[in-house]
């Protein structure tokens, strides 16, 4: 008897909140996701990085799980003690260039811009990351793992360093015939829009 009516009150209060409105997206969600559609996507979906992109998922081909890790953790090794080798050929890549070019750019507006292989891979960087790998982290998950073409714009947060508002937006990328071969995140000032 007690069963049934917890499932009753379950019931009712399903009812009863189903009227509520759903909670509205910060304010800054809009703003990030209209300067991703106008400035972000126009520099990043051009040949120059769809192929860098393609380059490297032919390299990588079906790469094992060990291996992801093993490059992950020696970049991140590299990053930690300054012997930068791994990271060095990376900045230097043209695609990484021209990432550099667009942030510096954008006025202060995009902190840092990369793009991935389709295992999560760092292929073009703007400015250093803190890690190689990106396919275990939601800016991947939620946007590439998922076959989703919807751009995932992550919490805001203030920088300690810098003390500005900060997001990241992130993006599938496909090639010329619609396939997905990897994503762009975007490191984004709010206080700079």
């Amino acid at each position: 008897m007690m069963r049934w009516r917890l499932v009753g009150f379950v019931a009712a209060l399903g009812l009863c909140l189903h009227g509520l409105p759903v909670a509205a997206e910060p304010a800054y969600v809009s703003v990030v996701r209209e300067f991703v559609e106008k400035r972000v996507k126009p520099v990043i979906l051009v040949p120059l990085v769809r192929k860098a992109i393609e380059d490297q998922n032919a390299k990588f081909g079906d790469i094992s799980e060990m291996d992801v890790r093993v490059l992950d953790n020696t970049y991140r090794s590299e990053i930690q003690n300054g012997e930068w080798q791994m990271v060095k050929r990376l900045l230097e890549k043209p695609v990484s260039r021209y990432l550099k070019s667009k942030q510096d750019d954008s006025q202060g507006a995009i902190v840092e811009i990369f793009v991935t292989d389709r295992h999560g891979l760092n292929v073009g960087q703007s400015v250093p990351t803190t890690d190689y790998w990106q396919g275990d982290e939601d800016k991947f998950l939620k946007t590439f793992a998922k076959g989703t073409d919807t751009t995932f714009i992550d919490r805001a947060e203030r920088d300690d360093t810098t003390q500005l508002l900060e997001t990241q937006a992130s993006f599938v990328i496909h090639d010329e015939i619609g396939r997905a071969i990897g994503i762009a995140t975007v490191t984004i000032a709010i206080d700079a829009l």
